[in-house]
């Protein structure tokens, strides 16, 4: 399986005052740091490798998570230093651990679909990185991709249009040959550079089934917490 690249090194502005003092990744679910449960899930869907891109209180992350062998993955670690770098910039400065191919996925999203099936479609297109999209109808929040016939025709997160039934997921594969243009040092957004790849026709769209959880919000909070809570339930039940 493909390494994973996690992004968290985000200022988790809309979640103030929970933020104030730790980050998002170590907020409690259900009595865990979110990020126990994320790299759970990612080590029980085949995941053998994660590299954590952190930087606001990245260090408290790492305390936490270690080398990562309570959650059944191997953890390292990439900071941004002192200058926030973005989400691509972040994984550009990344590229020596990940490899020539990885995952990425960000810091708050807990994405529990088949991360094989994902990367089979990686390696079946050719291209330089894979979307994955929900048919998402604005019900979770604003749809942002037009998905039609298999095929990203459109994408855009600052203006999603009315024809636009599905969203970005939350979780991609990248070939390290997709940041040849992004800068060393500089920051650069992740959905920009999608934006890129679909111009140049190196954007491949693979459709999940699962719907997404993701903690940037309290409404996203207390419904992860559900959702963990009924799969222990069911776990558990004789």
């Amino acid at each position: 399986m493909l390494p994973v690249a996690i992004l968290a090194g985000g200022l988790a502005t809309r979640l103030r005052p929970l933020t104030d003092t730790i980050p998002k990744a170590l907020l409690p679910i259900n009595g865990e740091p979110f990020i126990a449960h994320q790299l759970r899930l990612l080590g029980g869907s085949g995941v053998t490798r994660v590299v954590l891109c952190v930087g606001h209180f990245g260090d408290m992350i790492q305390q936490t998570v270690g080398d990562g062998a309570p959650f059944g993955v191997s953890v390292e670690y990439s900071f941004d230093g002192p200058t926030l770098l973005g989400t691509a910039g972040a994984l550009k400065k990344a590229l020596p651990k990940l490899g020539h191919a990885f995952f990425v996925l960000y810091g708050d999203s807990y994405l529990p679909c088949d991360y094989a099936a994902v990367s089979a479609c990686f390696e079946k297109s050719g291209k330089q990185a894979v979307m994955t999209v929900y048919r998402n109808e604005g019900k979770w929040d604003a749809s942002n991709v037009d998905f039609t016939g298999g095929r990203i025709l459109a994408y855009d997160k600052n203006n999603p249009a009315g024809r636009m039934k599905y969203i970005d997921y939350g979780l991609g594969v990248l070939r390290d040959s997709a940041f040849s243009a992004v800068a060393q040092d500089r920051p650069y957004g992740l959905a920009a550079l999608y934006q890129e790849l679909l111009q140049r026709g190196e954007l491949a769209g693979f459709e999940v089934n699962e719907r997404f959880y993701e903690i940037g919000s309290a409404s996203g909070l207390q419904e992860l917490a559900e959702f963990l809570a009924d799969r222990a339930d069911f776990r558990t039940t004789p």
